[in-house]
């Protein structure tokens, strides 16, 4: 007997194989489903003899961006009517829920922490050569006029705060709306708010998560993902270099903004890209943090708790920097809590996980992915009381008392930081920094390498 997951998986083949030959008049030779956050199915595909590869880029298992898949394949459209070099576009398919698209040759380095730290990115000198070809065509897309993305659905941001937030306060919707209390992203929202960058912004597409194309040798052939593409200022996505460096070797990220300066034909504003990337990294904790409470099936719920520790820890070092507040990210773990049987439970239950079939509706990296949710409690089991009894005790200077236990301080914090003024902000980003930098070191255990990716800071911009 099938399991629902297989007979799902078995039912979108279907699908995509249907669509394929009603809309291309072309036949499936095969489907292999990608490892990424949402579906995507890498298709083979045949028309008179000629081979037709194709990507059906899926939909997210729940909702964790402000955005439509529809959304993003209508701004697609609009570059590719501009010359923007995209896969070429075929059309949308309703089930399973996706838009079509030529699969391109070229390659890319990874895009989640997790298969970052299992191959370590690395720039080549044919990949630096092509990155300097996207930042040219990231001129060209920053320039084209922001009403033709209006027209294909995009809402324009009026005044300062709302362009320089446009998608900021978009995620901070949805994140209200599920009814979720950060103490952290509450923090970052109000500095936010307060701290809008003065220079006059230019508004134009961005792609929100910048630095994301195919290459192959030195040549771009296609520039990818704009799933949460908006209209915004346009050094947003100057600031996504920053932000997903060296998780991704954008290699000399600065050399990568002259030139990108220099094909605009306008100026950096380095203070308007420090502040951006503190929106950057701290919209990106959304989508994990949405992950965390989604029990839906699917998804990488170790990659979104990484995520939630890596990138926090980062967008307070970003905001440090604007705030020239040298933090201090010296950190050892105690010794860890003895836990035998607690140990070998989850020990058994990876040794389980493990000798599950694989199948097409179940890859090795999938199971991968499911055992990784064990292996990660270990390290919670050893050193997570250590973690709650340390953040208990650094609220007393912040609170004027110790809370009975996280849930407690956790809210208390959240109202705290609401009505904190800015003469509070640097004592508050060095408690979070601190909060954050102690969940990445239980992650990565005892005597990390001192280069490990987790570890790795945001590189500065304004004090080099």
């Amino acid at each position: 007997m099938k399991s629902d997951h297989a007979e799902l998986a078995e039912r979108e083949q279907r699908g995509i194989a249907d669509w394929v030959s009603k809309n291309l008049g072309a036949q499936v030779t095969a489907i292999h489903r990608q490892r990424r956050w949402r579906p995507v199915w890498r298709v083979e595909a045949e028309k008179d003899g000629v081979s037709m590869p194709l990507l059906f880029k899926g939909t997210r298992a729940w909702n964790d961006i402000p955005y439509t898949l529809e959304h993003e394949y209508k701004v697609m459209q609009v570059l590719e009517r501009n010359g923007i070099p995209v896969p070429p576009l075929h059309g949308m398919c309703e089930f399973p829920k996706a838009f079509v698209m030529s699969w391109v040759k070229g390659g890319r380095d990874p895009g989640l922490v997790v298969e970052a730290l299992e191959k370590k990115s690395e720039i080549s000198p044919e990949r630096w050569r092509a990155s300097l070809k996207y930042m040219e065509i990231l001129a060209r897309m920053h320039s084209i006029d922001p009403q033709q993305f209006v027209d294909a659905g995009c809402i324009m941001p009026v005044g300062n705060q709302d362009i320089a937030l446009n998608g900021y306060e978009r995620f901070y919707k949805m994140y209200k709306d599920n009814n979720l209390d950060d103490p952290f992203l509450e923090f970052c929202t109000a500095w936010l708010r307060r701290n809008v960058p003065k220079h006059k912004p230019f508004v134009s597409f961005i792609t929100g998560d910048c630095g994301q194309f195919l290459s192959d040798g030195p040549e771009l052939t296609a520039v990818i993902d704009m799933e949460i593409g908006h209209l915004c200022d346009h050094f947003g996505d100057l600031a996504c270099f920053r932000g997903r460096h060296p998780v991704e070797n954008m290699g000399d990220v600065k050399a990568l903004f002259d030139h990108y300066a220099k094909a605009l034909g306008q100026p950096l504003d380095l203070d308007a890209i420090a502040y951006q990337t503190v929106v950057f990294l701290a919209y990106a904790l959304f989508t994990p943090l949405f992950a965390l409470h989604e029990p839906t099936p699917g998804g990488d719920w170790v990659e979104g708790a990484i995520q939630v520790a890596f990138i926090g820890r980062r967008a307070a070092e970003a905001m440090a920097e604007i705030l020239g507040v040298d933090l201090d990210d010296r950190m050892q773990l105690p010794q860890p809590r003895v836990t035998p049987l607690e140990d070998l439970a989850i020990k058994k239950l990876i040794f389980e996980i493990e000798r599950i079939p694989l199948s097409e509706s179940m890859m090795d990296w999938q199971r991968a992915t499911i055992a990784a949710v064990p292996r990660y409690l270990t390290n919670q089991l050893h050193y997570g009381v250590w973690v709650q009894e340390q953040e208990l005790d650094e609220l007393v200077p912040i609170l004027g008392y110790r809370p009975a236990d996280v849930a407690e301080a956790d809210k208390a914090l959240s109202a705290y930081v609401r009505q904190a003024g800015p003469e509070r902000d640097e004592a508050l980003v060095r408690l979070f920094h601190r909060r954050l930098l102690r969940l990445c070191h239980v992650i990565v255990g005892p005597n990390p390498a001192p280069d490990h990716l987790v570890l790795m800071k945001v590189e500065p911009i304004l004090r080099q």
